[in-house]
């Protein structure tokens, strides 16, 4: 018996639906945020990884 598994990476995550609420939050006008705080969802992952690769490349290069 086989299973047809047709996704293909389609899920929106949580970073993903965190953006989401808070545009829906900020378009109401519920929220009075900088558009910088509102997509931090999407950019602040990707800072903390640029942070972790940047420490770990500094740390090869004072221990070789």
């Amino acid at each position: 018996m086989s299973t047809n598994n047709n996704s293909k990476g389609s899920e929106i995550g949580f970073c993903g639906l965190l953006t989401i609420v808070f545009i829906v939050l900020k378009l109401t006008n519920y929220i009075n945020w900088s558009w910088w705080w509102v997509m931090s969802p999407l950019w602040i992952p990707i800072a903390i990884l640029l942070a972790v690769i940047l420490l770990v490349s500094i740390l090869k290069a004072m221990f070789k």
